[in-house]
């Protein structure tokens, strides 16, 4: 069985077993944003993973994204390349493009996730899918398909394609008296 959680684009929870969603709840509530969201989220399954003694399992929200595409669409060919694009907020997107299912069943990355302005996108020659919340059943059943197939986990740390807004002081400022 998996603990899925995804704070990325507001937050949901889900256990999952193999394919079977045994409870899933989520909310698309995307304060307090992806920065900070991704820390909460990341907190959250460190604490579960100590706390239970199971392993943590780093997950890219966006493969999760092209499985349920690829997966719940009977009219999508599973070898179909699906594009996966996200609000980034401050007039950007975060940007993956995936080329298939391989043989496990998981979703091919073939590029990114890179942050782009939403004119500066590439066009796209197969499935672009807009995508403004993130299933934490099908991160689950995607977690569970690169177990069966073997597959590397990503490291455990936020994918943070931008710097923060917050940045170091150069000092004290210096005061002037009239």
């Amino acid at each position: 069985m998996i603990l899925a959680i995804d704070t990325s684009a507001g937050t949901s929870i889900a256990v999952v077993d193999g394919d079977t969603v045994l409870a899933e709840r989520s909310t698309p509530d995307t304060m307090p944003g992806p920065f900070t969201g991704l820390r909460v989220g990341i907190a959250a399954a460190y604490a579960f993973s100590f706390g239970s003694g199971a392993p943590l399992l780093p997950m890219v929200s966006h493969g999760a994204i092209a499985l349920e595409v690829l997966a719940e669409n009977a009219e999508v060919d599973v070898r179909e390349a699906v594009q996966v694009v996200t609000d980034a907020r401050r007039k950007e997107v975060y940007v993956s493009e995936y080329s298939g299912l391989d043989e496990g069943g998981c979703p091919t990355l073939a590029a990114g996730p890179e942050l782009a302005k939403p004119d500066d996108v590439a066009p796209f020659t197969g499935l672009r899918v807009d995508a403004a919340e993130v299933s934490a059943a099908w991160l689950g059943r995607l977690a569970h398909r690169m177990l069966a197939a073997g597959h590397a986990f990503p490291e455990a740390d936020a994918l943070y394609l931008r710097s923060p807004d917050v940045t170091l002081s150069n000092g004290p400022k210096r005061v002037v008296q009239k």
